[in-house]
């Protein structure tokens, strides 16, 4: 399968729409999935502007026709009614396939996302014409239950849309980095699929992300990395479950 990974710097605005958009038509000739990161359509430091930037699923019809020619993941600010999600959004054939609302929310330090958004609800995997495939954002993937239940999913790919800021600078490195590996490696591992994990880079009212977005192998290896920093999207070949 041909994987494009397009790690990116979305604005708080809703033009994130028009670039994706611009991104896929570009690479769609050459790909299978497109994948993007968290809130790529919205931004991540929305807080009150979350009212007037949040999408409803019908306006994203440009995305749903383009996955007539490849499947397509972006993360997106959801409205449903009164409330408002944090979701991963995967596209095929014409049509919204799945979506997963982001269960659980930070709201500790520099992050305030349970005071905005709800949590979702579910866990759940869901079958493309590449084999089984569980999403998750961000946050899901720093607790031990969530990992129980993707292996109770026996997905053949997880994805995995990060919107995660630098911190932890030392002299060995960053230290963000360092945990972020060590669990989508250990996932990999304990669901024996492959790990797609897409985090995205630029700054927003103080908070810079680093990016590395990679595609972990069954065996927890890092078969694909793109770098810190760098707004990027590169395909790869990458297989199913072993």
């Amino acid at each position: 399968m041909r994987v494009t990974l397009a790690q990116i710097s979305p604005k708080l605005s809703r033009s994130n729409l028009a670039e994706a958009v611009a991104i896929v038509v570009a690479n769609k000739e050459k790909s299978d999935l497109i994948v993007f990161p968290e809130l790529s359509l919205s931004g991540y430091m929305l807080q009150d502007k979350l009212v007037e930037d949040a999408w409803c699923i019908d306006e994203l019809a440009a995305i749903a026709e383009l996955s007539i020619d490849v499947d397509i993941v972006v993360g997106a600010a959801i409205r449903e009614g009164d409330a408002f999600k944090n979701a991963a959004l995967y596209f095929s054939q014409g049509r919204l396939l799945s979506k997963h609302d982001k269960v659980h929310l930070p709201n500790y330090g520099m992050f305030e996302e349970a005071r905005y958004f709800s949590a979702g609800e579910i866990f759940e995997s869901f079958l493309t014409r590449f084999g089984r495939v569980s999403m998750v954002v961000c946050e899901d993937l720093w607790h031990k239950s969530v990992h129980k239940d993707l292996i109770k999913q026996n997905p053949d790919y997880i994805i995995a849309l990060a919107a995660s800021p630098a911190r932890g600078f030392s002299d060995s490195g960053l230290e963000i980095e360092e945990k972020w590996y060590a669990i989508i490696k250990s996932v990999a591992l304990e669901c024996k699929a492959q790990l797609i994990f897409v985090n995205r880079v630029g700054f927003e009212d103080g908070l810079g992300f680093w990016g590395g977005s990679c595609v972990v192998d069954a065996q927890a290896n890092i078969v694909h990395k793109l770098p810190h920093y760098k707004k990027i999207v590169e395909r790869f070949e990458i297989e199913g479950k072993l």
